[in-house]
């Protein structure tokens, strides 16, 4: 793979597109306010959020943020690589990601399996309400990221990649660094705090 002459952009340039930024902004704007809910009722209803928290298993919630964790490395190296023409095998990084993301929306599927077989569910109160529905909007956001990462492995896989793809590849990054930087808010207030 090479890079057309002359289209590798600035180390100062901002990666990306202007409107992903809009979207990042947007959709962190969105997920401040139910941060911001899930904080509110911690505060007022701390004894049901603490005995509900008590009911997650850990586990899930730590191998998923692993999962994103591991998937947002391996998109910035299939990003990079990219961006610097490296190698023929750039398309790998995307498809490890791409398992990844995968194997974070089974993992969530498991989980909210085990609990609404324990009789837990968006009904039961209002920390599993939040729960359901906000691990439910990120999940679509997972789902999202991987259809981005599938187009993202199609365009790292040309023979010849030029400015707008890099810039495209860059965006598909950065949505898929917002995914997990969103998880990982989740995880900490739903799962530890």
């Amino acid at each position: 793979m090479s890079i057309v002459s002359g289209t590798s952009r600035p180390r100062a340039q901002v990666p990306g597109e202007i409107g992903i930024w809009a979207f990042v902004t947007g959709d962190l704007i969105v997920f401040s306010v139910f941060f911001i809910l899930i904080a509110i009722g911690q505060k007022e209803m701390a004894e049901v959020f603490s005995t509900s928290r008590e009911s997650l298993n850990l586990y899930f919630g730590l191998c998923n943020t692993l999962l994103l964790l591991t998937g947002s490395w391996f998109v910035a190296i299939g990003v990079e690589r990219c961006r610097d023409g490296q190698g023929s095998d750039n398309a790998r990084w995307f498809k490890l990601a791409i398992g990844c993301g995968l194997a974070f929306v089974l993992n969530k599927i498991f989980e909210w399996e085990a609990k609404i077989g324990a009789g837990f569910t968006p009904l039961t109160n209002d920390f599993f309400m939040y729960f359901f529905i906000f691990t439910g909007i990120h999940l679509l956001h997972v789902v999202v990221g991987v259809v981005v990462l599938i187009f993202l492995l199609k365009v790292s896989q040309r023979p010849t990649l030029n400015s707008r793809d890099i810039r495209t590849l860059e965006s598909g990054g950065i949505f898929w660094h917002l995914v997990d930087l969103l998880w990982i808010m989740l995880f900490a207030l739903l799962y530890l705090l």
